[in-house]
């Protein structure tokens, strides 16, 4: 299991259009993917968790992942997050 602290870092913070970009990247891979918020945790590959949220720009959330490609899922997921890949 992989555990990654980031902080969101993009143009605009995640309402709709972009939550739904971050789940399409987050199903990519086949790790489980949870993203925690204070103390609250969904399943990253979820649309309704994930806009639960209600993520902003310079928030700081966990990753975390867990399987064969954990590694890659959150590279990729951060990758997103930071504004450093789609």
């Amino acid at each position: 299991m992989m555990k990654e602290i980031v902080t969101i870092n993009m143009d605009k913070s995640l309402e709709a259009r972009a939550t739904a970009m971050l789940v399409q990247v987050a199903n990519r891979y086949d790790s489980n993917l949870f993203i925690e918020v204070a103390e609250k945790m969904v399943n990253l590959k979820s649309i309704m968790g994930v806009m639960s949220l209600v993520l902003d720009n310079g928030e700081t959330v966990t990753l975390l992942a867990d399987g064969s490609d954990e590694k890659a899922a959150v590279e990729g997921v951060c990758g997103f997050l930071t504004g450093m890949a789609s």
